[in-house]
């Protein structure tokens, strides 16, 4: 497999960058998260087609988590998680808020359907509930 070139001073646009660092799948679904406003580059609402630079600060929203990234390098390909992980840095305040957010998440208690016919005592209640 080619390895991945990390190059400094080539322009990358944000789409390609972001598929690159394996925060999206596919370079479509990069262009359209940055369509949908769930990427800002330096605090401002970006366009696919926009140039990333080295330093570059892109906060990205993905399903509920948001990363807050500093862009170290750039590169147009996508290779390994290893090299991916070489063009940017997260910064300890969004890797913090990403992890209180997956803990709150898993103690968050999902109430599911009875699993059985309800007793007579439930089905009093619901009567109750229901005004009947």
């Amino acid at each position: 497999m080619a390895e991945t070139k990390i190059d400094d001073q080539t322009p990358v646009r944000l789409d390609r960058w972001l598929w690159a660092a394996r925060f999206f799948k596919t370079r479509s679904m990069a262009g359209k998260a940055v369509m949908g406003g769930h990427v800002h580059v330096n605090g401002v609402r970006a366009k696919p087609s926009r140039s990333v630079t080295v330093g570059d600060e892109i906060r990205i929203t993905i399903n509920s988590s948001e990363w807050l990234v500093i862009v170290l390098g750039l590169s147009d390909r996508r290779g390994p998680a290893a090299h991916a992980r070489l063009l940017y840095q997260e910064t300890e305040a969004s890797r913090q808020a990403r992890e209180d957010a997956r803990l709150m998440r898993s103690l968050a208690v999902v109430s599911a359907r009875p699993t059985g016919k309800p007793s007579k005592k439930d089905r009093r209640a619901l009567r109750v509930l229901l005004g009947k």
